[in-house]
């Protein structure tokens, strides 16, 4: 039965997010489908759901107290009101800045700007980490939340492709510069309001925060991420003076046989508009039943998001026996993307380089070993280089 059917908007509303956490993929593809506008996307699902983690925070504080120096602190009522009440109006905004970066950047992947499918993108993918937010009825259990978060991203993975249609070849791309853009969000989200909460330990409103929790038991550093904010809106003011690479210097890199694979086909050109642009190379490769694409994307103003994936270790594998998605780094510390359906044999493996280059090998019955090494075989030092450009000199020097 489908989600979309007449119900009371409680049994919609329950019925869909049990959907989306059990069976994302064919969800998606009802999402797609369906009518939808801003506010009733808002206010009949991101406005209830946004609202567990804030109503659990609360109850958690008065009832059990937050965690301070190994002791439980139960903070005044009035702070641990508006500490909730923040909380829940800047996960409001954090959706809607998702969507309007998803939105903005889709033409640089071949997909079409559409405001009310990008917020059904940042809406529905936030379903796990938001349904994860009654652990906060009990703090300590807080960790149990960010990993629904890594879910979530997950969700975010299987369903932009689908609502935004991107051109072949530059989903991952455009997956990894959503991904950092949501990363970056919530953790600005909670750099705000970490000095908020702490008002109501005795420390004051001035109080500096300088790092959050990351996973791996490693911190943030919140001064870099004040600093990834900062380029973000500067990529966006210096999108339209930003020159992309020559697509021919990029076509010269995709060699004439990659993991024993002959070249068949290559091709070049720019991709993106609206002061969004990029370029792109793609070369076909066959042998025997196996055939895949090598892609290389520059992403041009968009890479700026991808800045902030050195900021903390971004991780994610799911496995449904058939098929296995991941999301990962590369001993170099680069971004990857990796999936592969055993059924139909089809697979994507993806590398970001230089914050600016996508490398994409995609194919159907290839080895995912074969996938990965056409993609090391492309000079990497290369790419680092022309994505950090040598600034002009000063005149006159």
């Amino acid at each position: 039965m489908s989600v979309a059917e007449p119900r009371s908007p409680g049994k919609r509303l329950i019925a869909r997010v049990r959907a989306i956490l059990t069976a994302p993929a064919a969800t998606w593809d009802e999402i797609e489908q369906e009518p939808a506008s801003l506010a009733g996307l808002y206010l009949t699902y991101v406005m209830p759901l946004a609202a567990i983690g804030p109503v659990a925070g609360f109850i958690g504080a008065m009832v059990f107290g937050n965690p301070k120096d190994g002791v439980s602190f139960r903070p005044p009522v009035l702070h641990a009101l508006g500490a909730g009440v923040a909380a829940y109006l800047t996960t409001l905004l954090g959706v809607m800045m998702l969507a309007v970066v998803i939105n903005a950047f889709a033409p640089s992947f071949g997909a079409k700007r559409n405001q009310v499918q990008a917020l059904k993108v940042a809406a529905y993918s936030g379903t796990a980490g938001w349904l994860a937010g009654i652990v906060f009825v009990f703090p300590p259990f807080g960790l149990l939340a960010f990993l629904a978060g890594i879910y979530s991203l997950y969700l975010l993975y299987l369903g932009l492709p689908k609502l935004m249609k991107p051109a072949q070849g530059k989903a991952a791309a455009y997956v990894v510069l959503a991904v950092v853009a949501a990363i970056l969000i919530s953790l600005v989200v909670t750099a705000v309001l970490q000095p908020i909460r702490r008002m109501g330990e005795g420390a004051g409103a001035g109080s500096a925060v300088t790092t959050v929790p990351a996973s791996g038991g490693r911190s943030v550093d919140i001064a870099k991420l004040e600093a990834a904010g900062d380029q973000i809106a500067a990529a966006a003011e210096r999108a339209r003076e930003i020159v992309p690479t020559d697509p021919e210097v990029l076509k010269a890199m995709l060699p004439a046989t990659a993991a024993g694979y002959p070249r068949t086909a290559v091709r070049a050109g720019s991709v993106g508009a609206s002061g969004a642009s990029g370029a792109s190379a793609e070369a076909s490769y066959a042998k025997g039943d196996g055939t895949y694409t090598l892609t290389i994307t520059d992403l041009g103003a968009a890479g700026a998001l991808a800045g902030v994936a050195t900021a903390f270790n971004v991780q994610s594998s799911t496995e449904n026996g058939r098929r296995y998605d991941r999301i990962d780094q590369t001993p170099e510390g680069r971004m990857s993307t990796e999936s592969f359906d055993n059924a139909s044999k089809h697979g994507s493996y993806g590398v970001l380089v230089g914050e600016r280059f996508m490398v994409q090998a995609e194919g159907d019955a290839v080895a995912m070993a074969d996938l990965k090494a056409a993609v090391a075989g492309i000079d990497m030092g290369r790419l680092q280089a022309l994505a950090r450009p040598a600034k002009p000199a000063a005149p006159g020097k």
